[in-house]
């Protein structure tokens, strides 16, 4: 189920461009503390999703059929172009950030995908933790769930 939900995922935000068809996100990876880790990371161009899948549990539909809603962390890795306060020549281009998240998140909602063993849907919204933390590299969090049904 989560080979095929990442790269569901990630082809669906594939399709995230701007007005020039160019893809919004550059990156798309398993989370891995990159952040944290940034000068023994592997370099990644930005902006970048990475996703964790949080703990859930499965529970039986049948003999061979699972269904579970599963959380899951999406880290949304941008660029600090500068302060955004008023007057700052940089404010337009640092408040892109929540531009980006509200753009992944209006992409996402509703998003489905079924490979014949697996199906998931209900792809919702559930929470937001802006980092207010950060040197050049920014960390934005936007929580989902979804539910999954799994044939065994």
């Amino acid at each position: 189920m989560r080979n095929f939900f990442f790269l569901q995922l990630q082809k669906h935000l594939e399709g995230l461009t701007n007005d020039k068809g160019e893809a919004l996100v550059k990156t798309y990876d398993l989370w891995n503390e990159q952040v944290d880790f940034i000068e023994e990371e592997e370099p990644f161009a930005r902006p970048a999703v990475f996703l964790e899948f949080m703990p859930y549990k499965w529970q039986m539909l049948s003999a061979a059929t699972q269904t579970a809603t599963v959380p899951i962390r999406l880290h949304i890795v941008t660029d600090w172009k500068g302060s955004s306060r008023k007057g700052s020549k940089y404010q337009l281009q640092t408040l892109e950030r929540f531009s980006l998240l509200e753009k992944i998140s209006r992409h996402l909602h509703n998003f489905l995908g079924n490979d014949g063993s697996v199906f998931f849907d209900m792809f919702r919204r559930t929470a937001s933790d802006t980092n207010h933390n950060h040197s050049e590299l920014i960390e934005d969090i936007e929580e989902y769930t979804f539910r999954v049904t799994q044939k065994l």
